[in-house]
């Protein structure tokens, strides 16, 4: 059924397209969904992902930038230079598709386990902490005047959220009561540069090669805010898959990461990054805790629920060690 909707689809867009093939479900969720296929044309195939809303779903996540935005976003980030798909196509009430958008294939490896330790990525490991700070900086330099309307936030509002999203399992933990006394006392403040930020920059949303990053993809929690999130959420522990010496998604130092962001012209604040870190900790400490609370819930106990519940055992751990008097 889709493989015909694509079709008629790319036969209208796409000049001398004449279908698709190969459509195949590749993840989704319960409001979106991502199909991989090749577009027939007489120059050779053209590989293709199809990110979609189905019919009948909203945008309802109150987080959620949208999917036209994620793909204007993606396009502006393209056209400056930042490692991103290219977007061949949004979707319109014509496609029959639902809401979303058409980009371009980019090959390579999202898994973190295997971007750590297999052969391939050998040569590169030691410079990807640096090279993803340089990333960074060209993604939070995208110009303003053409960003596609998104949500402001600041360490404030954040935090508010995340404490009431915390309250709201019921289930008091005293490392999160600190932690989140720790941020309160910590609060930064508005930040001086409002910029785009990621929302979820880290491994599993980057598609690395033998020669580093290929592509920044989800851009579904893109917000107006201080850049310094992104940078703090990269360095979150659970992101390292067991490297916790290398606090940058296990590839490298902190060092190496700002020196790759400042060298690209934009400045570190090490003080807002460790608030951000700490707050990212919490966050993901806080959305297990909420997995634990579906898992419980839920009549038929789905075991992936309790899996990612257990871990907010670890994010106790982790927030701990960071707010210890020499905590990193």
């Amino acid at each position: 059924m889709i493989e015909a909707e694509l079709s008629r689809s790319v036969a209208r867009w796409c000049p001398g397209a004449t279908g698709v093939t190969g459509a195949a479900k590749l993840s989704g969720g319960a409001s979106q969904e991502t199909w991989r296929f090749d577009i027939v044309h007489p120059d050779g195939p053209v590989a293709a992902i199809l990110r979609r809303a189905p019919k009948g779903y909203g945008e309802a996540r109150l987080r959620a930038a949208g999917l036209d935005a994620e793909a204007k976003l993606m396009q502006l980030a393209y056209e400056v230079g930042v490692p991103s798909p290219h977007v061949l196509h949004v979707l319109s009430p014509e496609d029959n598709l639902g809401t979303g958008f058409i980009m371009q294939r980019v090959e390579g490896e999202t898994i973190a386990r295997k971007i750590l330790r297999d052969a391939e990525f050998a040569a590169i490991r030691p410079r990807l902490a640096r090279q993803i700070g340089g990333v960074l900086a060209g993604l939070h330099g995208l110009p303003q005047a053409k960003l596609p309307p998104l949500r402001e936030m600041t360490a404030t509002k954040e935090l508010d959220e995340l404490e009431r999203d915390y309250r709201s399992l019921e289930r008091p933990r005293p490392v999160f009561e600190l932690a989140l006394r720790w941020l309160r006392d910590h609060d930064p403040g508005p930040s001086d540069e409002m910029t785009v930020v990621h929302g979820d920059f880290r491994n599993g949303n980057l598609i690395i090669g033998p020669e580093g990053v290929r592509a920044v993809l989800d851009w579904e929690l893109a917000h107006l805010g201080d850049p310094m999130e992104d940078i703090g959420w990269i360095c979150v522990n659970s992101w390292r898959y067991g490297e916790i010496d290398k606090p940058v998604g296990g590839l490298g130092s902190r060092e190496e990461l700002f020196a790759g962001y400042e060298a690209a012209g934009r400045k570190v604040d090490p003080a807002r990054v460790k608030f951000w870190e700490v707050m990212g900790t919490l966050r993901w400490g806080t959305m297990c805790g909420s997995m634990m609370q579906r898992f419980r819930n839920s009549p038929d106990h789905p075991m992936e629920q309790a899996m990612i519940g257990r871990r907010a055992s670890e994010t106790e751990i982790d927030l701990l060690r960071l707010l210890s008097p020499r905590g990193r």
